[in-house]
């Protein structure tokens, strides 16, 4: 097993996160703060990935989540423009309603 991950966050790092874990409008950024916090009270990423959150994640990913955090702030738990699946298929202008033909 590898060395615990220690985070120290400072009283306002800690008072901006929980207010993001209990009020930000995307539960996915409400998790990512969540689990930022429990990792900083103690408790080992792997553990928290594994049973501390929704659902199971990796360990890393939670590692990443607390990386971007400390690096860019609360921006870090928002998810990055073009992420995600890219559409299959690409209509012309012609195909949709009220296109040119």
């Amino acid at each position: 097993m590898g060395a615990r991950r220690e985070v120290k966050l400072t009283d306002e790092q800690v008072s901006e996160l929980t207010g993001i874990r209990d009020r930000h409008p995307l539960s996915y950024v409400r998790e990512r703060a969540a689990a930022i916090l429990k990792v900083a009270a103690g408790e080992p990423v792997r553990q928290v990935a594994l049973t501390g959150l929704l659902k199971p994640r990796r360990a890393e990913t939670v590692g990443e989540w607390i990386n971007r955090y400390l690096a860019e702030g609360p921006s870090g738990l928002r998810v990055r423009k073009g992420r995600g699946r890219k559409p299959a298929f690409f209509p012309s202008a012609s195909d949709q309603p009220g296109g040119a033909r």
